[in-house]
């Protein structure tokens, strides 16, 4: 191990804990070790922005490690190199004096070099009779040799910080490009819906966005980004199975006005004039009130729910409901966003809902979202169930018709 000593710095510099420290580090050298000495300095350059580096004190450093005649920085021979200014100021691109004092004093506080002074303040090396040299003053390059694996760890890490921004970037400019043509969609084709809303967040984020330096504040405009074109396909879905729903409720109603089944009277509206009840707002499509539906109705609408019930079978409003736990679960549906739909909804339509979603989850990028937005819709009076599970039963003939 090379032992080195502890020195001050001449003239006004003030001795710190933090350069007695750097002194010590600099000076645990493992036995025989070598390293390329370019091989550092382009770790060092990759790493500047840990070791707040600027590229004025990499030139600086490049014009020291030209001072040294090897190529290859080993423990047991000389790392002191002696320049005077001028000669750094030559090969430093001619930069000022006092900036390269200044980048000389950071490339010390960042722990690449190390000052030894002479007892006057100046650099030189006395050499012995043989002409070897004895003593050296100027500026030590043990510290790269001692800290050569820790900055390429830290250049590794540059690299996989700025390979990890660019992908984040990219999927960025993918969900810039998705949210600005579908909201440009919406508003050509006259969806209704608040898109005027929707085009000031935004651009909120794109402001946000340009404003953005760090890989965090990158991931939290993704995360909105992302967030916000969920939003507006579920809000274009909804509008698909509504304009669906709508096209087949003249056929569905004159379909259960002439059926004889149960489902005449479960699919009747209820009175206006019930004791306790107010009239649901009518927005949009003329939606029957929330209400449970004939499990018999859903259960042929949505065939696939019955093998999640218990014993793989739906018997009964029960096994339905916990069918549709097990299905909110696979769906990734959020136990909030559930109960909220439940509550709204009631418990039994709130499940067959679920067993809806779940026939149509090919056709749905987020469930979660799809599910809240029929709960607001259902809140606000404008979401019935009826021309969903209708549309679904015409579909499932239909399809059985082709087979």
């Amino acid at each position: 191990m090379q032992v080195g000593n502890v020195t001050t710095p001449f003239g006004r510099r003030p001795m710190t804990l933090a350069l007695v420290k750097s002194q010590m580090r600099a000076s645990q050298i493992e036995p025989g070790k070598s390293v390329d000495k370019w091989k550092v300095f382009r770790d060092a350059c990759d790493a500047r922005s840990l070791l707040s580096l600027r590229d004025r004190a990499l030139a600086v450093l490049n014009a020291l490690l030209t001072f040294y005649p090897e190529a290859a920085l080993s423990d047991g021979s000389n790392l002191i190199v002696f320049p005077s200014n001028a000669q750094l100021t030559a090969r430093a691109n001619g930069i000022a004096g006092s900036t390269l004092r200044e980048n000389l004093a950071h490339l010390v506080e960042a722990g690449l070099i190390q000052r030894c002074d002479s007892p006057n303040g100046k650099r030189y090396a006395r050499k012995g009779t043989d002409g070897a040299i004895e003593t050296a003053y100027g500026f030590s390059l043990s510290p790269l040799l001692a800290r050569s694996e820790e900055l390429a760890l830290l250049a590794q890490q540059v690299a996989a910080t700025q390979r990890h921004v660019k992908i984040v970037k990219e999927r960025i400019t993918i969900a810039r490009r998705d949210v600005r043509k579908l909201i440009s969609a919406a508003v050509e084709d006259g969806v209704s819906g608040d898109w005027g809303k929707v085009e000031a967040v935004y651009i909120a984020l794109m402001d946000r966005m340009r404003t953005a330096k760090t890989a965090e504040s990158l991931e939290g405009v993704l995360e909105e980004l992302e967030l916000l074109r969920e939003e507006v396909v579920n809000q274009l879905e909804i509008r698909d199975i509504s304009q669906e729903s709508g096209a087949n409720d003249a056929d569905i109603r004159q379909h259960i006005q002439n059926s004889n089944t149960e489902s005449i009277i479960e699919l009747e509206p209820r009175s206006e004039k019930e004791p306790g009840e107010k009239p649901s707002p009518i927005v949009g499509l003329k939606n029957e009130p929330i209400k449970a539906f004939p499990l018999a109705m859903v259960l042929r609408a949505c065939p696939e729910i019955a093998m999640y019930g218990p014993g793989g079978n739906v018997e009964s409003w029960r096994d339905l409901m916990v069918a549709a736990v097990v299905v909110r679960s696979m769906l990734g549906v959020s136990p909030s966003a559930y109960e909220d739909a439940c509550e709204v909804m009631g418990p039994e339509n709130a499940a067959a809902t679920i067993a809806a979603i779940l026939e149509r989850a090919g056709h749905i990028s987020s469930a979660g979202g799809y599910l809240r937005s029929l709960t607001g819709r259902a809140r606000r009076g404008e979401f019935s169930l009826g021309p969903v599970l209708m549309a679904l039963l015409r579909a499932g003939g239909q399809e059985a018709k082709r087979a």
